[in-house]
């Protein structure tokens, strides 16, 4: 099937996007404005907060799908759209959180040390891949590509989900760390 117009003039946008915003996020996530000397109040209420948002969108992705599935479409696209606005409020907290707070570093022990960070790297390294995979299929979504939209769909949603879930988990088991 060929790319439709509005897909041809979105591409651009969805890779500059997709090598843009990590750079940003891992480039923000560098500079802390504690220990450049600035007098800044650590923003120590977002983290329940993002991941709160993590969790809606975990919820409302999953119930986009069952929208769609009973063919509800206006019902879907708003769900996606919200959980879309969801997680740009997620990267922007969560990137403002860092940027005023000293990193907290993960206190458990023994095993679940380990799965802490198989978590992590792998809610970290899907949040970067997610990029190009949610924007072009939502893209293809309001372009009318809808056998398009769905094949990628398959792909995108699981990758969503498990970024969502696994961004609760993260916060769950960090939380007891956190200092003030």
């Amino acid at each position: 099937m060929a790319m439709t117009e509005e897909e041809k003039k979105y591409k651009g946008i969805i890779w500059a996007l997709s090598i843009i915003i990590p750079i940003a996020v891992a480039a923000l996530f560098g500079v802390n404005l504690q220990k450049l000397g600035y007098d800044v109040k650590p923003l120590s209420f977002l983290p329940p907060i993002y991941a709160t948002i993590n969790g809606l969108t975990a919820i409302l992705l999953f119930c986009a799908v069952l929208a769609i599935k009973k063919g509800n479409i206006k019902l879907h696209e708003n769900l996606i759209k919200v959980c879309m606005v969801f997680s740009s409020l997620f990267l922007l907290m969560y990137v403002a959180y860092h940027m005023t707070s000293i990193s907290t570093s993960y206190g458990g022990e023994g095993f679940i040390r380990y799965v802490y960070f198989f978590i992590l790297i792998t809610h970290i390294i899907l949040s970067v891949i997610i990029i190009p995979f949610v924007l072009f299929t939502f893209v293809r979504g309001i372009a009318g590509a809808y056998e398009r939209h769905k094949k990628l769909a398959r792909i995108t949603y699981p990758m969503w989900l498990y970024v969502a879930v696994t961004g609760v988990i993260v916060y769950l088991m960090i939380s007891p760390y956190y200092v003030n």
